[in-house]
């Protein structure tokens, strides 16, 4: 088993610019070395970097390498060829400080909200050897949480208790109680209906400009990679490969409202050309 390597804040002085928190450097994955020696890899030569704090997207055709591109992200899979480094450390083993949330929100049913929130604190050090002590703490982070995200009163609740919504809701708290520097979504809000779905965008969307740590969000919606992210990349069909890469130069904070008008609808239809072309071909 690999161990699990901690990214831990930058030490001596202010952050530099210049050195980008997520750094992929001509990056290749293939699942196995006979796949590689066959020269059939899912992704290929994938370089991008992302600033701290950056909200980026991907988006692209079903089995383009998008949820790939999150492993390696992750440090779930190792790079067949190339880097990937996030804090200015080379991965080489499952990320520490990481939070991940998919389109399941994979609550166990016979936890409460609130012991569901709290997972990540009983695993991940230092809070797990701290948990006796602080419990009491800790609770009271993950019912602040939930109160950030609507869901106070609902922390004695279990699972099947709750809406759709409200799983995810307390999915994304969860994914954030240890307090990461990334959060990676893989279809987190794919299997709601438009007006959750638009609900759980703007509670994302205050969490992140209130701690502002980096977020890959992979996502088929355009709608929702255009009002979240700061950077969006196209992939192409499998082998993925980054297509594009798009400022999305809308003023932030973004209300609701900005995805009715014309400079909003212009970026989606953009994305949508790209991603149009690369079906066809």
């Amino acid at each position: 088993m690999m161990a699990r390597q901690d990214i831990s804040p930058a030490t001596g002085g202010a952050p530099t610019e210049s050195k980008p928190f997520v750094d992929f450097n001509r990056v290749w994955l293939a699942y196995d070395d006979e796949l590689a020696r066959r020269g059939e890899f899912a992704v290929e030569d994938i370089s991008l970097q992302a600033a701290a704090g950056e909200f980026i997207a991907i988006v692209g055709p079903s089995g383009c390498g998008k949820s790939t591109f999150m492993k390696l992200a992750t440090g779930l899979r190792p790079a067949t060829r190339g880097a990937v480094s996030i804090a200015g450390e080379k991965v080489h083993g499952p990320l520490k400080q990481v939070g991940m949330a998919f389109q399941a929100p994979t609550l166990l049913p016979w936890r409460t909200t609130l012991d569901n929130v709290m997972l990540p604190l009983e695993i991940v050090e230092p809070y797990r050897s701290t948990m006796r002590a602080k419990r009491d703490a800790y609770v009271a982070r993950a019912r602040e949480l939930l109160k950030t995200v609507g869901l106070s009163g609902y922390e004695d609740k279990y699972p099947w208790q709750l809406s759709g919504g409200m799983q995810q809701r307390a999915s994304i708290c969860r994914a954030l109680i240890h307090r990461p520097r990334m959060l990676l979504l893989d279809e987190p809000f794919g299997a709601l209906d438009a007006f959750t779905r638009e609900e759980l965008w703007c509670v994302l969307r205050d969490l992140w400009q209130a701690q502002r740590f980096n977020v890959i969000l992979v996502t088929h919606d355009l709608r929702e990679a255009v009002f979240l992210a700061d950077t969006v990349y196209v992939m192409s069909a499998r082998p993925g490969r980054i297509l594009l890469r798009k400022e999305i130069d809308l003023a932030r904070p973004r209300p609701l409202e900005v995805t009715y008008t014309e400079p909003f609808a212009e970026r989606v239809h953009e994305l949508r050309e790209k991603i149009g072309h690369v079906r066809q071909h």
